[in-house]
């Protein structure tokens, strides 16, 4: 049959026309100019008066919709040459704020024989950490990023060698560690939101960020045992010496292993607190924050509290050992499991499950189980962590570049605050209720939490088209 934009040919004169050809199914058939229309109920011209009776057909389905394609996996983050650097500058960073905790702990309480005294000192690594969350947030957009870095890790060499000086007091010293308190959350915030510059704000930055919160876990693991082996052979001050030198060496890797790139801008001009609440005015970003912040207030309860409920129970040293380590081994495991064989998507959809039922194992506390029962339970709530991962892609797809490096510092500067307050909430709560109670206490009043938290959540995600950019499957 001709296209219907093709003329059919006349028949010679003197000769009938040719009938039309029956059309074939969903087909057309053109109808000479001036034939009437059909009556309603009579067939249409050229189709066929006693069509043969049979089944409709079906029509064939629509495309499968593709799988959610695979995770990348953690080999191609180092494949990236200038996040190699910014890695190996991590470890380097991350080993000097340990031993140098360890180091000044023991420092302080050789020079004093206070307790009070040296446990400040470690207390003081979370505290100030709101203050320079908070007031220096606008110097993560305001100035380069690498100069940033490299500048933070200076300022902690120069406070870390001043407490190498004999004759530094012990006001100076605890002065001194607040400084380094004040600069970290800067440094983090800025390493952070470059990392999105780094690495892209797809499935990649989330498992760069995954692998760098590893090494942080695992530096809970290893990193006091190093410590505790370097005082054995140098002195508390000798091993401040080698903690000012691993500063040095992350600015050096982090001086010649990265890019320089301009300052964002800061978007809103405003520094301070009036520049914070320009990003928490943002309910989307505020719920986002939320959500890293409600999990580790709760999950600090058992690790805080490791020591006296050992006690309570009337076990050794060793299985001290084992509690504090379950919950970061779990955190390490669900984070590379999670990493290695989700897709993104699928991530994205376990948010909000793994971040509500995160503090639901501590609930066995209540029983008040031995070693083994309790090490599985922290273990579980570690391994709930993997919500980072999802979390991580939404939050730096809802925070304008422009802002980044300011939101980014207000949340892991808020991260490390509500620890601290966590830690201290736990040891009040257990001057005046046992601790396994203070523990399952923990998991129903935590669950509770996490749920209006994730419904607050839930609520902002249709909002304005502000989860656009995230898979939710």
């Amino acid at each position: 049959m001709p296209k219907p934009d093709t003329p059919t040919p006349s028949a010679p004169p003197g000769e009938p026309a040719p009938a039309p050809a029956l059309a074939s199914a969903g087909e057309t058939v053109p109808v000479p100019a001036g034939t009437p229309a059909p009556a309603p109920g009579d067939p249409a011209p050229g189709a066929d008066p006693h069509p043969a009776s049979g089944p409709t057909p079906t029509p064939a389905p629509g495309p499968t919709p593709p799988p959610d394609p695979p995770s990348p996996g953690y080999r191609a983050v180092f494949r990236v040459r200038e996040f190699r650097f910014v890695f190996v500058a991590h470890l380097f960073s991350l080993l000097g704020v340990v031993v140098s905790e360890l180091a000044l702990t023991v420092l302080v309480y050789d020079l004093t024989r206070s307790p009070l005294l040296s446990s400040l000192t470690f207390a003081l690594g979370f505290l100030p950490y709101l203050v320079g969350g908070t007031l220096l947030a606008g110097l993560t957009d305001r100035f380069p990023p690498r100069r940033i870095l490299v500048v933070c890790d200076l300022v902690c060499a120069a406070c870390v060698v001043l407490m190498t000086v004999p004759a530094t007091p012990v006001a100076a010293l605890l002065a001194l560690r607040c400084a380094i308190a004040v600069v970290s959350p800067v440094f983090n915030g800025t390493r952070m939101a470059t990392l999105a510059d780094v690495l892209g704000e797809g499935d990649l930055f989330v498992l760069g960020r995954s692998l760098l919160r590893i090494v942080s876990q695992s530096a809970l693991l290893a990193g006091f045992a190093a410590g505790g082996v370097l005082l054995t052979v140098v002195p508390p001050r000798g091993a401040l010496v080698v903690t000012a030198a691993t500063f040095l060496v992350s600015a050096l890797l982090l001086r010649l292993g990265t890019v320089r790139r301009p300052a964002r801008g800061g978007g809103d001009g405003e520094g301070g607190l009036a520049g914070t609440w320009a990003v928490l005015r943002d309910r989307r970003v505020r719920a986002l924050m939320v959500m890293f912040w409600v999990p580790p207030f709760f999950a600090v309860v058992p690790e805080a509290l490791a020591a006296p409920y050992a006690d309570e129970i009337g076990v050794s040293t060793a299985a001290l050992g084992l509690l504090m380590c379950a919950l970061p081994v779990g955190t390490i495991t669900g984070e590379l499991l999670a990493g290695s064989f989700l897709s993104a998507a699928t991530r994205s959809r376990l948010v909000l499950p793994l971040a509500v039922t995160g503090v639901l194992p501590y609930l066995l506390y209540a029983v008040r189980p031995g070693v083994a029962l309790a090490a599985a339970a922290l273990f579980l709530a570690g391994a709930t962590g993997a919500y980072t991962l999802g979390l991580d892609a939404r939050f730096v797809a809802a925070v304008p570049e422009e802002r980044r490096g300011r939101a980014m510092t207000l949340m892991t500067a808020g991260m490390m605050t509500v620890q601290g307050v966590g830690m201290a909430g736990a040891g009040l709560a257990a001057e005046f209720v046992p601790v396994h109670a203070v523990v399952a206490g923990t998991g129903v009043v935590g669950t509770l939490c996490l749920l209006a938290a994730a419904a607050e959540l839930r609520a902002t995600e249709g909002r304005d088209g502000a989860d656009r950019h995230v898979p939710h499957g």
